[in-house]
């Protein structure tokens, strides 16, 4: 790339040099010299003044000034990715509209010629400086996302997944159902820290990671919807979970989580949440106190002579009286149903102890 940018600077400079010197006539006595018109001489001439001037340049200049531009489109580049997507459109935005501003103003005093050119100039400098300035202080009254929702009612929110969801492994399955809209949305600094449980020591730790990772690796694989890693981060936020919700809430997303605190803060801070935990509480079957089921009884209870049982979606059942009937698959009836944080769980009593 840089031995491109080389050539097509050295062409360039030949071209300006090509344009000082064309008023020039050097063609006089040379003419009868090269037996040519004097035009096809002088073109002849400047020709080879185009190419002799190009070449000078890139043997001599070329390379130090590839090297000043890619370090500077380099320092510029680091700038720009240090800040949010907010602050870049809306700092973008505003310099735009101070230009076209200055433009639409500047054609009135075109006709002046060079005074009109360093006016207009002067004028775009200054209003794209001062859209820039504008758009710095207000950019917390703006939010383009929420704009364009209001103008879309259909426009889905993109979703940020955490750490946690992503280990749980559940939300692949969710995601093939259809039932989330949007844009999936990782940060890179999510990915960086599965990328640290998977390296970790520990083994527990490091199988989750991997889970993790091959979680991420199947839904940009099998997904319709698009999963996009960003590029976001924040120097001076150390906890994950701050920069998650800082990042949902520059881009009007939505967290999907199954942490319960993390839920909590999100909820404190406006920020919306997907817990899934609340989704497979709600999709669980609804049982009445008087219903009938049946339930293998696998362990002791908490209290005297309780069983304890589980139906297929991890639901557990309380059988009073149950510690008896171990290792059997009995009938109860349903006396009560207790919904937590943690789950559902559902107290019943054995059938034949019923009167």
């Amino acid at each position: 790339m840089k031995k491109i940018i080389r050539i097509l600077l050295s062409i360039l400079f030949g071209g300006v040099v090509y344009s000082i010197f064309q008023k020039v006539d050097y063609t006089y006595g040379i003419t009868s010299v090269v037996m040519l018109s004097p035009n096809a001489a002088k073109l002849v001439i400047f020709l080879l003044m185009w190419v002799f001037a190009a070449i000078i340049f890139y043997i001599l200049f070329s390379k130090p000034l590839t090297n000043l531009i890619f370090t500077q489109v380099n320092k510029c580049e680091e700038t720009l990715s240090m800040m949010s997507l907010k602050d870049l459109l809306v700092s973008v935005g505003s310099i735009l509209v101070g230009l076209i501003t200055a433009n639409l103003l500047g054609i009135a005093v075109l006709q002046y010629r060079y005074i009109g050119t360093v006016i207009v100039i002067f004028l775009n400098i200054i209003l794209g400086y001062l859209g820039y300035r504008i758009a710095q202080r207000k950019k917390e009254d703006i939010n383009i996302l929420e704009l364009c929702a209001t103008s879309d009612q259909s426009f889905a929110k993109p979703k940020i997944l955490d750490t946690s969801v992503i280990i749980d492994g559940r939300i692949l399955d969710i995601l093939r159902t259809g039932l989330i809209e949007g844009t999936i949305v990782v940060p890179n600094f999510i990915l960086a820290e599965l990328r640290h449980i998977a390296d970790s020591s520990d083994s527990l730790k490091r199988n989750r990671g991997r889970r993790g990772l091959d979680i991420l690796n199947e839904m940009q694989k099998q997904l319709k919807i698009p999963v996009q890693i960003v590029e976001l981060d924040y120097k001076d936020i150390d906890e994950v979970d701050s920069k998650l919700l800082k990042v949902a809430e520059e881009m009007n997303a939505v967290v999907v989580t199954n942490d319960f605190n993390l839920n909590k803060v999100a909820d404190f801070q406006g920020v919306e949440v997907f817990n899934i935990n609340e989704l497979a509480n709600a999709i669980k079957p609804v049982v009445l106190p008087g219903e009938e089921m049946i339930v293998t009884v696998i362990k002791d209870g908490k209290e005297d002579d309780q069983g304890i049982g589980y139906l297929n979606d991890g639901t557990m059942i309380v059988v009073e009286g149950g510690r008896r009937s171990m290792g059997r698959t009995i009938e109860v009836l349903v006396t009560s149903v207790l919904q937590t944080a943690a789950g559902r769980m559902i107290f019943t009593k054995m059938k034949d102890q019923v009167s």
